[in-house]
């Protein structure tokens, strides 16, 4: 998704080749692509025998929904409980936990 954002749209080498080192086959790719059409985060447009991809979602968007369901699969539902896990494994300083109520505080 990261590549197709940046790109805007892309053909299936366009998109391998915007990929960081080491880049994954080609197949690979395919494969994420059409998963990803399959889920409706990407459309496609045929042009003769290839497709041109296109992201569907904003950034902002897929990561909103993927942090759902991270904090619904692993941690019930509970935002604090992300944090908690994140000041435990040392990942989350005490400045960024004091940005974060700011920004609450503001809201």
């Amino acid at each position: 998704m990261k590549v197709l954002w940046k790109m805007e749209s892309g053909l299936l080498m366009e998109v391998v080749d915007n990929m960081p080192e080491p880049q994954p086959h080609k197949n690979t790719v395919a494969t994420i692509l059409k998963t990803l059409v399959d889920k409706e985060f990407v459309r496609i447009e045929p042009i003769g025998r290839i497709h041109r991809y296109y992201p569907l979602v904003s950034k902002q968007a897929y990561s909103k929904g993927t942090l759902t369901n991270v904090a619904k699969g692993y941690f019930e539902g509970s935002y604090s409980s992300i944090v908690s896990f994140l000041v435990d494994e040392q990942q989350l300083s005490v400045q960024d936990l004091e940005l974060l109520l700011k920004q609450l505080k503001k809201k």
